[in-house]
């Protein structure tokens, strides 16, 4: 197997590294942090225009690149390292690839190519703080977390000419300014129910949202209150398997994640290197103290250790099926409803990919001494954006164990007897 980038994957992540070195840096990201959407409208268009962020994983039947979520990972590895703050998780990671695994042709033509030029950002609304949940990460994903028919979570009714909404999701990531909601919500009440996805336009009738204060602000999120709201079904109802496009598209989010987790614990190494080299203690540098080369280096196995689990996670994601513009691209015919999926093994490489994050950010403020956690500097960012990811995509303990339970790694062989 050759582990090598091509001269294309290579291309995407200089060129991306140097537009948001020259546009993202942290002054324009504090800047953008303070923005009602949270993040910079005009850096995003430049991430549409210039580089077709959006579409990098979407086929070019509508729109896209045509390359692989290979691609996409590495594109979002430089975004981890600026930790930039920009629609592209919520609506080409979470949510473009539900459209395309599960929607009609007609939805698929209407949204996608908006979706891929940047002109329209999508949320998935997910009940609760059941995100990883929903997408199988830390459980089973059997639809429990949209609330069970029960009070709560979001509940769908059918009405002559389509469906109506109502109920309220909590933290949904970029939910405050996505001009589309992809919802998830029970039909059917309680004895028959079943999880479903909704399509919902932001602005609709009885949509009211709000931005919500997150540990992380760079990964902006906003409560969504649906009142009675208007929705269409995405897909069709009778032969729409949710909860397993779900997880697939999990598996597809996790390896992503994690090369995004690697950037950022890269940035953050890097930074903590620049300043032990400068700051000097009787007489010396800092770096030069044994004690801090040791600590240094521990971290840095940690984060290459991680690149390599995440890296494995983001080639395997999709396996190649043919040329396109990318190496490891696949052009998927127009009426095509595979959506991209990775290994089980990409949640072990999120789970890897975030300690290393919260040990390279932890590390990089105590290095700092007391300006590691001022605002005025950089580092706490870092921290937060570990913290914040564990609480919405982990936490590493509870990802190694639901991927140790879906190999059956400590199941007995009695047990496999019976489950025989």
């Amino acid at each position: 197997m050759d582990a090598s980038f091509t001269p294309e994957q290579d291309e995407i992540r200089r060129t991306l590294r140097e537009l948001l070195h020259s546009r993202c840096g942290p002054r324009e990201l504090r800047a953008a942090l303070d923005t009602p959407a949270g993040h910079d409208p005009a850096l995003w268009t430049a991430l549409a225009e210039q580089l077709g962020l959006p579409g990098l994983a979407l086929p070019e039947a509508y729109g896209g690149v045509g390359c692989s979520a290979t691609e996409l990972a590495l594109a979002c590895e430089e975004v981890g390292r600026a930790l930039a703050p920009s629609p592209l998780l919520a609506t080409a990671v979470l949510t473009a690839p539900l459209i395309t695994a599960l929607g009609t042709e007609a939805q698929r033509a209407e949204l996608l190519p908006s979706l891929a030029s940047g002109t329209l950002t999508a949320a998935l609304a997910v009940p609760g703080t059941a995100l990883a949940a929903a997408l199988a990460l830390t459980g089973t994903g059997d639809g429990d977390w949209a609330g069970g028919g029960r009070a709560g979570g979001v509940q769908a009714r059918r009405v002559e000419g389509g469906w109506r909404l109502y109920g309220q999701v909590d933290q949904v990531l970029d939910g405050h300014s996505a001009g589309l909601l992809v919802v998830a919500a029970h039909a059917g009440g309680f004895a028959r129910s079943r999880t479903l996805l909704f399509l919902v336009a932001g602005d609709a009738a009885g949509v009211v949202r709000q931005r919500q204060t997150a540990l992380d602000a760079t990964r902006p999120r906003g409560r969504v209150q649906l009142r009675d709201v208007e929705a269409e079904l995405l897909g069709e109802e009778d032969s729409t398997d949710v909860l397993g496009a779900l997880a697939d598209a999990g598996n597809m989010v996790a390896a992503v994640l994690a090369c995004e987790a690697v950037g950022a614990a890269d940035r953050a190494l890097e930074a903590t290197v620049e300043y032990v080299r400068q700051r000097e203690q009787f007489g010396r540098p800092i770096g030069s103290f044994q004690a801090v080369k040791h600590r240094l280096a521990d971290v840095y196995v940690a984060v290459q250790a991680a690149r390599s689990a995440a890296y494995y996670a983001a080639w395997a994601a999709t396996p190649p099926r043919g040329a396109g513009n990318c190496a490891t691209s696949h052009n998927e015919p127009a009426d095509a409803r595979q959506h991209i999926a990775a290994p089980p093994e990409a949640r072990l490489a999120l789970a890897q990919a975030l300690e290393a994050l919260r040990t390279a950010s932890a590390e990089g403020i105590q290095l700092h001494g007391g300006i590691g956690f001022t605002w005025e500097h950089e580092a706490h960012l870092y921290f937060k954006r570990a913290a914040g990811d564990e609480l919405l995509f982990g936490p590493a303990h509870r990802l190694r164990a639901h991927a140790a339970d879906t190999a059956q790694l400590f199941e007995t062989s009695a047990e496999r007897e019976v489950a025989v």
